[in-house]
């Protein structure tokens, strides 16, 4: 029997591709899975025993320029509009590539990047359904609630929080239509006609299916479009068999992790993270760097500096300070480990908001105030009830055995089905 092919489009960067490959692992056992991405991509891809399509040869590090500039992006309009401009002008060789493939070789269904609108309406060019996978929910629009990329804003249920909000949604919406204006031509010929269909839902996203692949229950409560699928967490990291960071038996640890973007922060925040160790000589400090490439660093006293840190460790920890990217989000929720917060770009504000309303976390905007943010963290700071919640909540949702019983459904596989029932978070969404 042939079985159909499903692609799985992203960018190489760890947040997006890692949870795709988990989505291809699980796939994989009941259809050909095709992981298409640039060059970058093709060692983790492999390691996870995926098939690998390369689009954009020799473009990496012009792409790389793009996602990690040497400023932070924020939302700062101007740096959002010029990244955006940036991000087009390779938009149409990926274009291009992508149809060159699509017309030899199409697949069954394509699972698409939230960050790369332009492969699904290349797929719908040639027939073949798009979904949209999207790891950070939190942005997707809705018609209530704070809108996200301006700072983190937390509900607010009286009038004035109603107008707030409301007028956020309406510059968010008035900012995205004036950088398409001011770009109409080019996305014009990528096939992007405007930021809205028609009904108003965001035309960057699937308007079948968007694969939300994260907790419902983190989310503030929101009127979701109706393609959104809430599926859980896909936690997935390719292998690792680098050297594992040093424990010293009966002392506490603290991880340091901002994930694998923004290198511009990254000796800023090892500096920060090397200065709360000298502040507090009784704790245990690991910094990782987030690439296995990076440089080695000799241990200082009670600070080691490693290249990378797999995820599988975390429950070593007593505590985790992060950036509020989803990875490592997801990861420490899973091993129900208290955390500091220290956004620094995109959707972290609103994910760090998130985090410390459900009693999560710590929220820090400025890292000097790290060590003390630190010593309330470990004396308990954080609700363990909460922790041990969302934790249970994590581990009851498999979100790569979810899409993979909604992708068998769209299908039309029947075989096999009680492996292909959808665990409860993907049953609650259905219901």
């Amino acid at each position: 029997m042939n079985r159909p092919r499903v692609d799985l489009i992203t960018p190489p960067f760890s947040g997006h591709l890692h949870p795709i490959l988990g989505i291809g692992r699980c796939l994989s056992a009941d259809v050909r899975v095709r992981v298409i991405s640039t060059g970058a991509a093709a060692a983790r891809v492999r390691a996870s025993g995926l098939e690998m399509h390369t689009l954009m040869a020799g473009q990496d590090d012009a792409i790389r320029a793009i996602t990690e500039p040497e400023v932070p992006i924020r939302h700062h309009p101007s740096r959002l509009n010029a990244q955006f401009r940036d991000t087009l002008a390779l938009f149409g060789q990926f274009r291009d590539e992508l149809h060159d493939l699509y017309r030899r070789d199409p697949p069954a269904l394509a699972l698409v990047d939230f960050t790369l609108p332009v492969a699904g309406y290349v797929a719908l060019e040639h027939g073949v359904p798009w979904w949209t996978s999207h790891p950070s929910p939190c942005v997707i629009e809705t018609p209530d609630g704070p809108p996200a990329y301006l700072g983190g804003w937390a509900p607010r249920p009286d009038l004035a929080g109603r107008v707030r909000d409301a007028t956020g949604r309406f510059l968010v919406r008035a900012f995205k239509r004036g950088v398409v204006r001011l770009h109409r031509r080019t996305l014009g010929e990528l096939g992007l006609a405007g930021p809205y269909r028609g009904d108003g839902t965001e035309a960057a996203y699937s308007s079948e299916c968007i694969l939300a692949l994260g907790l419902r229950e983190l989310e503030f409560a929101r009127r979701w479009p109706d393609a959104v699928h809430f599926v859980g967490p896909v936690r997935y990291t390719p292998p690792f068999s680098g050297e594992p960071p040093e424990f010293v038996p009966g002392r506490p640890h603290v991880l340091v992790s901002i994930g694998t973007h923004l290198r511009h922060e990254k000796e800023q925040f090892a500096a920060a993270a090397r200065a709360a160790a000298r502040d507090l000589p009784q704790i245990e400090f690991h910094f990782t760097d987030g690439h296995a490439g990076a440089p080695r660093h000799a241990r200082q006293g009670n600070f080691q500096r490693r290249p990378y840190i797999t995820y599988d460790l975390l429950p070593r920890y007593d505590l985790v300070v992060h950036h509020a990217g989803t990875g490592v989000l997801n990861e420490t929720l899973a091993a129900g480990v208290p955390a500091v917060v220290v956004p620094l770009d995109y959707d972290q504000f609103d994910y760090a908001t998130r985090l410390c309303t459900a009693g999560l976390a710590i929220g820090v905007r400025s890292l000097r105030h790290l060590s003390p943010a630190i010593e309330q963290a470990l004396a308990g700071a954080t609700s363990s009830d909460a922790r041990r919640r969302f934790r249970e909540l994590v581990l009851d949702q498999s979100g790569g055995d979810n899409v993979r019983a909604l992708v068998l459904r769209r299908l039309g596989q029947s075989h096999n089905t009680e492996a292909t029932e959808p665990t409860r978070s993907a049953r609650n969404l259905e219901g």
